[in-house]
């Protein structure tokens, strides 16, 4: 079988850009590709031809801070993290990094070095740089909400299996990141329909970046304003710099938000607590027997279930047995989940340690190193308690109602 190549079939001689005016300011527009060193040739040459005092970056807070400063992750705390339920977003994020981390080995140039050079030589020149990108953590809380929860469950399910894949990374794949970015290629990667993704993939974020641009020029009060952003996103900046302006703030504030789910606020979980404890109780009225039969039936099938997801996921004894205690409560209550008890506890009884926060993102590139590191094991335990215990709901409901239709 033939090795794919060392490198990414050659871009194009010169990206496409195109210039635009906002206000006193001039824009130039430069479409990248993601993986091309063509592009990092190109935004090299622009910044260091001198005709530029400002920089702006397809870059939101967190990716600039991940992209400037690689021990950030070592400030994360990771008990908020939990208590907050940002585990889900920031496992996202690990895998995205380890999708990354792929291409970089595969392809011997790191994802988003277009991004990486020109911050680089605009800190060195003095320029400002521009952030303009929305944030990740709001796109995909975007994402989620304009899916029902069994589409947000697959979804994730498939980012993670996509992105932590040891397979190489196929023709296509680079195509699409010569046109777009790795979020946007990680996603269509397995998304069968991209109809619900566009919004607030590329079409959000080509508002959002415009309006940025809009703002931050006028701030830093540049005259000429080189802006990298990926091929893909060229023609809809373009297009929404040359619309009416309006107010870039309210523009900003409302992409920023994050609305309801598509079906509105779900009722499942308290659906759930009202079918079960109604079939508990109505079990007792039956007979007694019965009632505690059913009972322990619930606490041996939604703690057995999150025990064993704990168990697979490598988590401290003591953690497997906190998650068999917990289940059987937590699936009782919307507002606490069982891997946030078990999380929780893992963190306490084993604290990662320096050097588990320093190699996260290394480690994070192998489907084995998320068992192997301790903060990554924390957020493994969580998702697998998490969905033992969910499963458990399903199995223990299922069973009272057989029990008593019997």
């Amino acid at each position: 079988m033939p090795q794919p190549p060392s490198a990414p079939p050659s871009a194009p001689a010169a990206q496409p850009q195109c210039e635009r005016t906002i206000g006193a300011a001039r824009v130039t527009l430069l479409g990248t590709a993601h993986v091309s060193r063509v592009s990092v040739a190109q935004v090299s040459r622009l910044i260091e031809g001198g005709d530029y005092d400002a920089v702006a970056v397809e870059l939101c807070r967190s990716r600039f801070a991940a992209l400037t400063d690689p021990q950030a992750l070592a400030g994360m705390d990771l008990f908020s993290v939990i208590r907050q339920g940002r585990v889900y977003m920031v496992v996202a994020n690990l895998a995205l990094a380890a999708y990354q981390q792929r291409l970089a080995d595969q392809f011997d140039i790191e994802p988003g070095a277009e991004q990486r050079i020109a911050v680089r030589l605009a800190q060195e020149r003095g320029l400002p740089v521009l952030l303009i990108d929305r944030e990740i953590g709001v796109t995909f809380r975007r994402i989620a909400a304009r899916l029902g929860w069994w589409r947000r469950t697959t979804l994730f399910a498939g980012l993670l299996t996509a992105l932590l894949s040891g397979e190489k990374v196929t023709a296509d794949e680079v195509e699409r990141l010569k046109e777009g970015d790795v979020l946007e290629t990680a996603f269509a990667e397995f998304a069968q329909d991209r109809e619900d993704l566009f919004v607030p993939l590329i079409a959000e974020r080509d508002r959002y970046m415009a309006a940025k641009l809009r703002l931050e020029a006028q701030r830093v009060g540049a005259r000429r304003v080189l802006a990298v952003v990926g091929a893909g996103h060229l023609a809809g900046i373009a297009r929404d710099l040359d619309a009416a302006p309006g107010d870039p703030q309210a523009c900003l504030r409302d992409l920023e938000q994050v609305p309801p789910p598509r079906r509105g606020p779900s009722v499942l979980p308290w659906l759930v607590l009202v079918l079960v404890l109604g079939g508990l109780a109505w079990g007792f009225v039956q007979s007694p027997q019965l009632g505690w039969d059913l009972v322990l039936s619930w606490v041996l099938i939604t703690g057995g279930l999150c025990a064993l997801g704990t168990l697979i996921a490598g988590a401290h004894p003591l953690t497997i047995a906190a998650g068999f205690l917990a289940a059987p409560l937590t699936t009782l209550h919307p507002a606490i989940g069982a891997g946030m008890v078990t999380g929780a506890v893992e963190l306490w009884l084993r604290a990662p340690s320096v050097g588990d926060f320093s190699r996260l993102r290394t480690d994070a590139a192998t489907l084995g190193g998320w068992w192997r590191n301790r903060v990554a094991r924390v957020f493994v335990v969580f998702l697998l308690s998490s969905l033992g215990a969910a499963l458990g709901t399903y199995v223990g409901g299922v069973h009272i109602a057989k029990r008593l239709l019997a």
